[in-house]
């Protein structure tokens, strides 16, 4: 079972860790265990119980009322908030719940509700990704398994897949064309296929290459279609002492294309971008230059 620290309850609930303590000596909302140091610890249900409360509470219910609650009672006062809501940190909360319980029945309604509310893109760029930051949080303190990790980013993924598959995009031949792909070894594909999904979204053919490529073969297929943009997003692959080598050596290679590059190991890097490289600092960054694309095609 996985544990987590008394900062890893504040970071994924939003509640201070000294509430936490207040709320267990008065509430006894939790019952936190002990290391050999003195040290607390909480286990997957005291997770999922201060989530839950931490939910009600920002929707106005009282503490000393939650207190009184059965876990039934929360469950279902919880679920009606999530249903109404449209607050992005309730949405992420519940996310995170469905994760440790690895819950597909309350991920789908939570996805389903919210694309009807906000639309698929809203939801992907205000909740999903946001969701994903948590994770990465969680990965970074060993609080998080990886089944419970491939659980989610498989339902998340096959959402994108769905979504890209519903895009039926005429195609002209004066059309602009864009070809994404990951450097070989980065295997963080999520945020590529929303990128496809956003692109295609937009009437714009894509040459999707995916997960860890190697150079050679991405220069092949740049020189058989010849498109006007290239876009990878950049998490792990390559590091930090060889990221700029490898920035250069696409933009020398690929002097022609307008290069897009974002992700961790490009946005606030302080990396030096020649002309051909801009870096996309969100979603919405990418959002607003296919627009600007749109008008002058």
């Amino acid at each position: 079972m996985s544990t987590y620290s008394i900062k890893d309850l504040e970071q994924l609930t939003g509640i201070k860790a000294h509430t936490i303590r207040i709320w267990e000596q008065r509430y006894n909302i939790v019952s936190p265990q002990r290391t050999d140091t003195n040290l607390r610890y909480y286990n997957s249900e005291d997770l999922k119980m201060m989530l839950n409360v931490s939910t009600l509470n920002n929707n106005g219910h009282k503490i000393s009322k939650i207190a009184k609650m059965s876990n039934a009672e929360i469950n279902n006062h919880v679920l009606t908030v999530i249903s109404k809501k449209e607050n992005h940190s309730d949405q992420i909360r519940a996310l995170t719940l469905s994760m440790v319980e690895m819950d597909e029945n309350r991920f789908e309604k939570i996805m389903a509700n919210n694309i009807l509310q906000h639309g698929f893109e809203d939801t992907m760029i205000n909740i999903v990704f946001p969701f994903l930051i948590q994770i990465g949080y969680l990965w970074q303190t060993n609080a998080v398994n990886p089944a419970q990790e491939h659980f989610m980013t498989n339902l998340i993924r096959q959402k994108i897949y769905v979504a890209i598959d519903g895009q039926f995009s005429k195609q002209v031949e004066s059309q602009h064309t864009f070809m994404l792909f990951l450097p070989e070894g980065e295997l963080h594909e999520i945020s590529l296929l929303f990128a496809c999904y956003l692109i295609r979204a937009r009437g714009f053919k894509v040459y999707y290459l995916g997960q860890s490529l190697p150079l050679s073969d991405l220069n092949s297929a740049y020189m058989l279609h010849e498109p006007d943009f290239l876009l990878s997003i950049i998490t792990s692959t390559p590091g930090n002492g060889q990221i700029q080598k490898y920035v250069d050596t696409l933009s020398e290679t690929f002097s022609d294309a307008n290069i897009l590059l974002t992700g961790s190991q490009i946005v606030g890097q302080g990396l030096n971008m020649n002309e051909n490289i801009e870096v996309l600092f969100h979603f919405n960054t990418l959002i607003d230059l296919l627009k600007q694309v749109q008008k002058a095609k």
